[in-house]
């Protein structure tokens, strides 16, 4: 079974973990993580079949909903956003952005909600003072940022950290702006779920058990965080872990406040107006919930 991802960011780590650990080994799964850059292609590679359950930016799961899809967001990692804003030395305040260009993994993926959310705080329009440019993923967006070929991105650890001791300049901390978020959603098909309920349950409680062991277990994470990373790093390791695992959620619903905001913020066009209920199916989570298996792992 294939599990697609977007990036090499700890914000992933708990698929990781659970790899590592044997955890969907334990629940007679063989599962192969592949990395894909960018939220839009992994949603599309999934719709298309490769893959039948992903990681992916909430963002670009409900475009493709939108668009007559079955993509459905079906977990989350945590409701912090993990993602800065980070911009090249030469940019000293937002305003210098203007005639820049903005680096995004894909259009419609969560870093590209993103960067348009910081430009209309800044007072800049989207595409027109600030050009976006989709890179293909994250670490791609670092390495155009790096180059030149953007003036600034949206970056998580361990990208962010790298970008610091360049001395680029963080512009927003996401995290403190108030908002909830969809962090790492896991994402299917309701066909998916319908046809292989079995399957997908076992799968989910792999993942669990993988976050728990994140949470809990610092060393053994940042073994597993050196691996993906290919660093041994103690500074890039811990903080990525700080970053993510004091976060993640014990029981790991998306929440509706976070998939209203991004309604408010990418499809407050639509009509009529469109619900959160719509892009969630929660009935894993809440039978895991309800059947004391995620209290068994917190003991």
């Amino acid at each position: 079974m294939r599990f697609l991802y977007p990036s090499l960011s700890g914000t992933f780590g708990a698929a990781w973990i659970a790899k590592e650990a044997g955890y969907f080994a334990a629940e007679s799964l063989d599962i192969e993580l592949i990395r894909v850059g960018g939220s839009t292609r992994i949603v599309a590679s999934m719709v298309g079949g490769s893959a039948p359950i992903i990681h992916a930016g909430a963002s670009a799961s409900m475009a493709a909903t939108v668009a007559g899809s079955d993509s459905v967001i079906i977990g989350c990692m945590s409701t912090k956003s993990p993602f800065h804003l980070i911009a090249r030395p030469e940019i000293k305040q937002p305003s210098d952005l203007k005639g820049k260009r903005a680096g995004i993994s894909a259009f419609g993926a969560t870093s590209d909600f993103l960067v348009r959310l910081a430009l209309q705080r800044f007072g800049l329009e989207p595409g027109k003072d600030v050009a976006i440019l989709p890179t293909g993923g994250e670490s791609e967006a670092f390495a155009a940022l790096q180059s030149g070929s953007v003036q600034v991105a949206a970056l998580a650890y361990p990208a962010y950290i790298h970008a610091m001791k360049m001395d680029m300049k963080e512009l927003v901390n996401f995290s403190e702006l108030g908002f909830e978020a969809v962090n790492a959603a896991l994402v299917s098909t309701r066909s998916y779920l319908a046809n292989n309920r079995e399957q997908s349950t076992r799968f989910v409680r792999a993942l669990i058990r993988g976050m728990h062991r994140y949470a809990s277990d610092k060393e053994f994470s940042k073994k597993v965080l050196g691996k993906y990373f290919r660093t041994s790093d103690s500074e890039i390791l811990e903080a990525s872990w700080k970053d993510v695992a004091p976060h993640l959620l014990k029981v790991p619903r998306p929440s509706v406040k976070a998939i209203q905001f991004i309604i408010d913020g990418q499809f407050k066009s639509k009509t009529p107006p469109l619900k959160p209920e719509m892009f969630v199916d929660t009935s894993i989570i809440d039978q895991l919930e309800r059947s004391g298996f995620i209290d068994s792992v917190y003991r």
